[in-house]
């Protein structure tokens, strides 16, 4: 199965490791500010990070 990418926006990593997520996903992903967790993963063969929201968001 291919994966099927939406392009939503560009931003600058800053200095301090942070990267800005679009004000987008919140109309597209069920997330809220402060709360919600991604988990990061490195394609190595496509040189992208992939962000994929945590299943276990109420978790501590």
């Amino acid at each position: 199965m291919k994966n099927m990418y939406i392009y939503l926006d560009t931003y600058v990593l800053q200095k301090d490791m942070r990267i800005r997520m679009p004000k987008s996903i919140l109309d597209n992903l069920n997330v809220e500010k402060g709360v919600s967790k991604f988990d990061i993963y490195l394609d190595t063969k496509n040189d992208s990070l992939v962000l994929k929201l945590n299943k276990d968001k109420n978790k501590e």
